[in-house]
């Protein structure tokens, strides 16, 4: 396996980079490697993933400071720096480079990389639910399980989650068809670019 390059080198920036910098060196790299300009080429498909990669541990300063302290070791459940910075069980391989990449260029690119297409068919991605709960020393040394009561959001009952209304027929958008999103395709210097969106004819 080979070794991973230094996430700075992987930018092109310095280790005194700011904030700005560092998204300027990756939203440039992005734009060069991100597959879809590159279709096939799977050279091009691996730098993408080592920069954004680089830059998901680099714009967060928490995991900049552990990458920092411990280097590559920071996020490596097995080291003793892992557990020491609290990142050992971060995972790089489970993460999604679509969605790194769509803070700058809002899912543009993403027809065939990234989270757009896996979007228009499954569910949206829930918040974490956070609960406050008292327990006592005793608990919190010995563990305990206790029953809690949250609110969540359904299927409704009445249209079964199509959004018709009772005593009519549920319709398919024609624009979106049923998908619930559009895509959208433009010319740029950068070459054709295709933008995924919440339809405007059913949302």
């Amino acid at each position: 396996m080979a070794e991973k390059r230094d996430y700075y080198e992987v930018l092109g920036v310095d280790k005194n980079a700011d904030d700005s910098a560092i998204k300027r060196a990756y939203r440039k790299l992005a734009k060069q490697y991100h597959p879809d300009s590159n279709p096939g080429d799977e050279s091009a498909a691996e730098k993408f993933r080592e920069a954004s990669e680089a830059y998901a541990v680099l714009s967060d300063p928490e995991k900049r400071k552990a990458y920092d302290t411990y280097g590559h070791a920071a996020f490596d459940a097995n080291s003793a720096a892992g557990a020491s910075s609290g990142f050992g069980g971060f995972d790089f391989s489970g993460m999604d480079m679509g969605d790194i990449f769509s803070e700058f260029f809002g899912g543009g690119f993403g027809s065939s990389y990234g989270s757009s297409r896996r979007r228009s068919n499954m569910p949206e991605k829930g918040a974490n639910i956070r609960v406050g709960l008292r327990i006592s020393f005793d608990e919190a040394i010995k563990g305990v399980k206790k029953t809690i009561k949250i609110r969540y959001k359904d299927t409704c009952k009445t249209c079964n989650g199509s959004g018709a209304k009772p005593g009519t027929e549920r319709q398919t958008c024609p624009r979106c068809n049923g998908a619930g999103q559009v895509r959208m395709t433009q010319q740029s210097i950068f070459g054709t670019i295709q933008q995924v969106t919440t339809c405007p004819e059913c949302h």
